[in-house]
């Protein structure tokens, strides 16, 4: 994940960082499911390991939906930033929800996040702020 890439994760990231308003698209119940890549990683590789006949979407995400705005919270907890949350209207194409269903996933890959999310969450935070501190982004 790139900090400027436009992923709601990278974006809040990024403005904790440098002390801005964390800016929430809509009024913050839509929900969100955060999968860390170590876990979407793990399901791919199992994927690839299968045999040829399990063919077809298999999803690979955390199925567990939290709201924009506790995640925005959550992210500004863990930055120690500044707790200001700036709203603007929502896309009319911004999905409201956004849940895996990982049946497939579990049932054909033996496969599950196991990662919980602040765990993930502080991972990322870490990763970001040191990449940015090596001149690496900007």
């Amino acid at each position: 994940m790139h900090p400027h890439g436009g992923c709601v994760v990278s974006n809040f990231i990024g403005q904790a960082r440098r002390d801005e308003p964390t800016t929430m698209y809509g009024d913050g119940t839509q929900s969100h499911s955060i999968c860390y890549v170590d876990d979407r990683t793990d399901g791919v590789l199992r994927l690839m390991d299968t045999a040829p006949a399990i063919t077809g979407p298999i999803n690979l995400g955390k199925p567990n939906e939290l709201s924009i705005t506790e995640l925005a919270e959550t992210i500004v907890a863990l930055s120690n930033a500044a707790p200001e949350l700036k709203q603007e209207p929502l896309p009319s194409d911004d999905p409201r929800l956004r849940c895996p269903d990982i049946g497939r996933a579990r049932n054909e890959l033996r496969w599950e996040p196991k990662i919980e999310f602040e765990q993930g969450l502080q991972a990322t935070i870490t990763c970001f702020e040191s990449q940015l501190r090596e001149g690496k982004w900007r």
